[in-house]
C-alpha cells in the first residue's frame, strides 16, 4: 500500500476547524480507495505558537518539512498579531524556501451553487488563475528609514526577474494547452510599471511562441476585473503576478458563489520539495468557533494534493462528492445562504466518498 506522508498546519481561526474537516475526508478517500493511506503528521505553528514562543514555527520548522510528500494548509492571521508578521512568519516562510514559484488556483461555479452575476452558469464562469508565488510585489525587497521622523521612508520593491517571469509564463502556457479551449490570459500594469512589469510582457510574448496552438491575450489588471464580471465566458486560464492575481483570485472566488469554496495549490513542479495545499479564505475569526465555516474550499485543496501526489480516481472521488454535496442547498453554509454546519458538510462529503460506486 503507498503511503503518503503529509504535514498538517492547522494555522489559525477557521483554519483549525476546516483542516481538522479535511483530515477526515482524506481518511475517508483512503479508505474508499483501498491502495494507499495517508500519514499525517500534525503542527501546531501559528498565531498560539507565537504568543508563546515570539515566532511563528520554530526556527529550523522548514528542516521538519522537508521530508513530506505534501502540506496542508489552513490559514494564518489573528486579530491580536499584526498581518505583515503572521504571513511573513509561516505562510510565506514556507513558500518561498520550498521555492513553491506556481500558485494555482482554479474557479468555477460548482453544482447547486449560483453566481452573483445575473445569468451566469458553470460553463461561463471556468477558470483557473496562475499566480506568480515567489517574487513581483511579495519579494520582501525594501524598508524603512527616519523611523517616527516626518521624513520616515518606507520603500516596497517588486522583484520581476527573468528567470521566474520565464518559468511561471511557462508553466501557465503548458496549463492552458492541457485544457480544451487552449486560451490564456496574461494580466499586467504595463502601462504605468514600465520595467518589471514590460519584462513581463515581453517574457509572455517570447514564451507564447513555444506554444503555437495556444491563443493569448494581455489585459490590463483595471480592465481584466471590468472582463471579469461583464465577460466571463471569453476567458479561461489566466496568469497574473504575484499581488494581481492573489486579488483577482479574491474576486474570482467571490463571482463563483463565495470565497470559501475556493482552494488552492501551492506549486514547486519541479518537486525538489514538498508543496502546500490551502483555502485561500484565510483565518475568519468572526465566524471561528461557531462550526459554520465553510470547508469545500479546504476539501477542494485536498483534491488537488490527490492530484499531485498521484491518486487520481481518489481525487476524482473527492470531487464527485463535493459537487454531490454542494447541489443539495441544505448543505450549504451561511456564506453560500443556507444553514448547514462544518460538521454537517464533512459527514455528507465522508456518506459520499464511501457510498461512491463509479
Amino acid at each position: 500500500m503507498r503511503t503518503h506522508q503529509i504535514a498538517a498546519i492547522p494555522g489559525d481561526g477557521i483554519g483549525k476547524e476546516v483542516v481538522a474537516a479535511g483530515l477526515r475526508v482524506l481518511d475517508a478517500s483512503a479508505r474508499r480507495d483501498g491502495n494507499f493511506q495517508a500519514a499525517i503528521t500534525e503542527f501546531p505553528w501559528g498565531s498560539d505558537f507565537y504568543k508563546q514562543h515570539a515566532h511563528l514555527m520554530p526556527d529550523d520548522g522548514i528542516e521538519h518539512l522537508k521530508r513530506f510528500d505534501a502540506i496542508y494548509f489552513g490559514a494564518v492571521g489573528a486579530p491580536d498579531v499584526p498581518d505583515h508578521l503572521t504571513l511573513w512568519g509561516l505562510r510565506l516562510a514556507i513558500c518561498q524556501p520550498f521555492d513553491q514559484y506556481a500558485n494555482v488556483r482554479p474557479t468555477r461555479i460548482l453544482p447547486g451553487i449560483e453566481s452573483p452575476l445575473r445569468g451566469v452558469t458553470a460553463k461561463d464562469l471556468d477558470w483557473v488563475i496562475v499566480r506568480e508565488n515567489s517574487e513581483g510585489e511579495y519579494a520582501g525587497q525594501g524598508g524603512r528609514s527616519h523611523r517616527g521622523l516626518p521624513e520616515e521612508i518606507a520603500t516596497e520593491v517588486s522583484i520581476f526577474t527573468r528567470v521566474g517571469v520565464t518559468r511561471i509564463m511557462r508553466f501557465a502556457f503548458e496549463l492552458a494547452q492541457s485544457r480544451p479551449r487552449k486560451l490564456l490570459t496574461v494580466v499586467t500594469k504595463s502601462n504605468a510599471q514600465r520595467h518589471g512589469m514590460v519584462l513581463w510582457d515581453e517574457i509572455a510574448k517570447d514564451v507564447a511562441a513555444e506554444f503555437p496552438d495556444v491563443t493569448w491575450d494581455k489585459m490590463l489588471v483595471d480592465a481584466m476585473t471590468v472582463r471579469m464580471t461583464l465577460h466571463p465566458a471569453s476567458l479561461d486560464t489566466i496568469v497574473a503576478t504575484n499581488l494581481h492575481a492573489d486579488i483577482l483570485s479574491d474576486l474570482a472566488a467571490a463571482l463563483a458563489g463565495s470565497i470559501g469554496i475556493a482552494p488552492t495549490a501551492n506549486l514547486n513542479p519541479e518537486r525538489r520539495y514538498p508543496s502546500m495545499f490551502e483555502p485561500i479564505h484565510g483565518s475568519a475569526f468572526d465566524i471561528t468557533g461557531k462550526g459554520i465555516a465553510n470547508p469545500v474550499g479546504t476539501f477542494w485543496s485536498a483534491v488537488m494534493m490527490l492530484e499531485h501526489l498521484g491518486e487520481t480516481a481518489a481525487a476524482a472521488r473527492l470531487m464527485r462528492a463535493i459537487e454531490r454535496v454542494t447541489a443539495d442547498p441544505s448543505l450549504h453554509t451561511p456564506d453560500l445562504r443556507g444553514s448547514a454546519t462544518t460538521d454537517m458538510v464533512t459527514e455528507a462529503v465522508c456518506a459520499a466518498i464511501l457510498g461512491d460506486n463509479e
